[in-house]
């Protein structure tokens, strides 16, 4: 076994794409992903995942939806992060040039619990 440093300005170079992210280390059974984010994802939620979205730059407005199904927002950015509770139905809604940090379970897959045209398979970079 072998520690391995990850520059995250080096694999942030490696592509331009919105909303597809990119694997960049694992931990136990969480992948560490990177994404570019800007403008409207989807409505969704995750059955058994929690997710965590660390701010690089740029800003998010994560839309919500409360106990009572009354919609909130919560708004973060650069050095901030947010947990999104499994079961949540949420929907970010990010700046131009915002870049993220995610923490997810192996499992996550982006658009949660139904797969739609926005549905992804995170790559290794």
């Amino acid at each position: 076994m072998t520690l391995q440093k990850v520059s995250l300005d080096e694999k942030f170079a490696l592509f331009s794409e919105t909303w597809s992210q990119k694997i960049v280390g694992e931990l136990n059974d969480f992948y560490v992903k990177l994404a570019r984010l800007e403008g409207e994802f989807v409505w969704h939620h995750h059955e058994t995942e929690d997710e965590l979205f660390l701010v690089l730059e740029g800003a998010i407005s994560m839309h919500y939806l409360d106990d009572d199904g009354i919609e909130r927002v919560e708004r973060f950015g650069p050095g901030e992060f947010l947990i999104v509770p499994h079961g949540i139905e949420h929907k970010p809604v990010a700046s131009p040039g915002t870049c993220v940090v995610l923490l997810e379970p192996k499992t996550t897959v982006n658009t949660g619990a139904e797969e739609n045209e926005r549905t992804a398979i995170p790559q290794w970079i």
